[in-house]
């Protein structure tokens, strides 16, 4: 799918479940991300009920660009979503949403702007309301190999190997954060679908 928006983001949703158990699960990588950015910056993130979820607002590389870690668990995502996107008039051009991919390997990651829901519970509940034209950032997680084993895999823990493959590509999107924040789509989507592991 082709990046042609020069739209600079306005905000910036990281998908997970709440609570400590979830925490360091694979389906939180999402928030990971969101989390990454928010100690980076130092933008404070506190518990909006209104929007369901932990929120806050900073400037990222001169761009003035909000967060929102859902609390609504994944399935009901959009219960968090679609309430500061429509107070704050967000355009989908202008969203970003963060989520965890089964269908790329750890190490992996991709960014592009609409399609459909890919089985991921989190966008599932998305886009009914907004629509699907906003631009995702798909971190790889890898897949178990059967569909019956998915559930307990999205909610496990990573191994160490792949915990630090995950902070590394974590790592490589933060280096993206300029272009993705001031609309330079393009330029971040190249850097981020070409990224790959440094081999051992």
């Amino acid at each position: 799918v082709g990046i042609i928006s020069m739209s600079k983001l306005k905000l910036i949703v990281g998908l997970g479940n709440p609570g400590q158990q979830y925490a360091k699960t694979r389906h939180n990588a999402g928030f990971w991300f969101v989390e990454s950015i928010a100690k980076d910056f130092d933008i404070a993130l506190y518990l909006d009920k209104k929007f369901h979820g932990m929120t806050g607002r900073g400037i990222i590389h001169g761009t003035d660009v909000r967060l929102l870690l859902p609390h609504t668990f994944m399935n009901k995502s959009g219960e968090a979503v679609i309430p500061m996107v429509n107070f704050y008039g967000i355009a989908n051009d202008e969203l970003l949403i963060v989520h965890d991919e089964l269908d790329l390997d750890v190490g992996r990651m991709r960014l592009k702007t609409g399609g459909g829901h890919g089985g991921h519970n989190g966008l599932r509940d998305i886009v009914p309301h907004i629509g699907a034209d906003f631009h995702r950032l798909r971190l790889g997680i890898g897949h178990p190999g059967h569909k019956s084993k998915v559930a307990g895999y999205v909610l496990g823990k990573p191994t160490a190997d792949e915990q630090i493959a995950f902070e590394t590509t974590l790592d490589a999107a933060l280096r993206s954060l300029p272009d993705l924040v001031n609309g330079d789509l393009n330029k971040a989507q190249q850097a981020i679908n070409s990224f790959k592991l440094p081999s051992s």
